[in-house]
């Protein structure tokens, strides 16, 4: 994962005679840019090093930390606004094309984090961040407590083919984040089956036919309140069992894993 540290950020060499390392100085005005960053930063930092997160940092259909971060800056996403704050970090540095945005990445230290398609990937988000901020022992905490917990789960008792249906007929498939969690909890992705790519459109026929034994969706769509989210209740359907989960858990690679995970392997045993 490219990272974009600067020196203040590493430990000190140990000096001559085995003296211990100088701890790892910890930036005290954080700044996130980016959705998935705002929900490690919340996760790993001390309130008090935070010095901005995003708007949809709030938005418990977006976020699964949105109550954590009530009480704490928004950002409005522009480029006078967190020169003001002048951060000592900014992590999530998103790939804009507004050149003032951009130019931050050449004023401030930064943290670029890729997206995490896989508990691995979460697993090196985490511990990125964590050095970042200054809080490594953190980071190795958290993800021992999600191996734990995600150890104890149930596998599928029988086979299940899943599809991961979204508004207007959009199908997750494989080398995503929704597969790798199918994976880990032994279903079957209906989008692999059918060679699809990483994200396609099905319409309901297409579906019906194929013959999910059980339809994932976003736990936000299980009303009709467009015509993107009618298809999903087209009475050829109906017979299909379904298991909702809260977009917030599967937008992106963090904590939030082992929620949707959970829920995953409860709803796929329950069916």
């Amino acid at each position: 994962m490219a990272c974009g540290l600067v020196a203040a950020f590493i430990a000190a060499a140990p000096a001559s005679g085995g003296a211990p390392a100088a701890p790892v100085a910890r930036p005290q005005r954080i700044v996130s840019l980016n959705l998935c960053a705002d929900q490690l930063v919340l996760a790993l930092a001390d309130r008090s090093q935070i010095a901005g997160l995003t708007r949809f940092a709030t938005d418990p259909a977006m976020s699964a930390a949105a109550q954590e971060a009530k009480g704490l800056r928004i950002l409005r996403g522009s480029a006078e606004e967190i020169m003001a704050i002048n951060p000592d970090l900014v992590i999530g540095m998103p790939a804009r094309r507004n050149p003032a945005i951009k130019a931050l990445k050449t004023r401030y230290p930064d943290v670029d984090l890729k997206s995490a398609d896989s508990y691995e990937g979460i697993q090196d988000s985490i511990r990125t961040v964590a050095r970042a901020i200054g809080h490594p022992a953190r980071g190795e905490a958290l993800i021992a407590r999600m191996d734990r917990e995600l150890a104890g789960l149930p596998r599928a008792k029988r086979p299940v083919v899943a599809a991961y249906w979204q508004r207007r007929g959009y199908l997750t498939g494989t080398g995503t984040l929704v597969d790798d969690l199918m994976t880990r909890v032994g279903v079957t992705n209906l989008a692999g089956k059918l060679g699809k790519p990483a994200l396609s459109q099905v319409g309901v026929e297409e579906l019906a036919m194929s013959r999910p034994d059980v339809i994932v969706l976003d736990s936000a769509t299980g009303k009709v309140v467009d015509e993107g989210t009618a298809m999903m209740h087209h009475p050829v359907l109906a017979r299909i069992p379904r298991i909702a989960i809260p977009q917030a858990w599967t937008v992106c690679g963090g904590p939030a894993y082992v929620k949707a995970a959970r829920a995953l392997a409860e709803g796929v045993n329950a069916n």
